[in-house]
């Protein structure tokens, strides 16, 4: 970890893209939210945007789990991001698999700038699938990190986002009264006796 760390640091003038990736409850925006206070603490120009429809603890901040928290711009759309990122050095983004396609290019052009962004999101959905365009940031990107969550039911690592409520849409915003981190076996467990009834 501290390896990357560096070489992140290291690279960061020529512009990257890192990836946080994982299930829900995995700590996704509690990584986000670290790297760029720290990059605060560096005394870099540093903005945070989030997708407009992700009210669920704040309408403009981006609040993990565990209650950290960083204020945020909140957009509509992807390209938003690039009009409003001038005179910054660090980009955060949070809650990427709700952007439009048009991230992945918002993504690589800020990078080519010469700024460091830094994605988080969902990789796979309920189902899952890979989930909207983070497939391919995490294609683009230099770093891509992975973390999981704990297996509510055997205690083993998680990389599943379990949907409790029988609601088919692919977007549907909720908390653990919605959504259960699983393990694979698990997950397989209780999606075949989901579809068994």
């Amino acid at each position: 970890m501290h390896f990357l760390e560096n070489s992140v640091d290291h690279v960061n003038k020529r512009g990257s893209i890192e990836v946080i990736a994982g299930s829900m409850f995995s700590g996704k925006t509690e990584e986000l939210i670290r790297r760029l206070k720290r990059a605060k603490i560096a005394g870099l120009k540093v903005e945070i945007f989030k997708p407009a429809l992700d009210k669920r603890y704040s309408d403009t901040l981006v609040v993990s789990h565990d209650e950290r928290s960083i204020t945020s711009t909140p957009v509509e759309n992807a390209t938003m991001i690039l009009l409003l990122s001038a005179d910054v050095q660090v980009i955060g983004i949070d809650e990427a698999q709700f952007f439009d396609d048009g991230i992945v290019d918002v993504c690589n052009k800020l990078a080519d700038r010469g700024l460091r962004v830094i994605v988080a999101g969902l990789d796979m959905d309920y189902s899952g699938k890979p989930f909207g365009p983070m497939p391919h940031i995490m294609a683009v990107a230099e770093y891509v990190t992975k973390v999981h969550a704990i297996c509510v039911e055997c205690g083993n690592l998680a990389n599943y986002s379990f949907r409790k409520a029988k609601n088919k849409n692919v977007v549907l915003l909720g908390e653990r009264d919605i959504y259960k981190p699983l393990c694979r076996d698990c997950y397989n467990k209780l999606s075949g006796s989901e579809e068994g009834n």
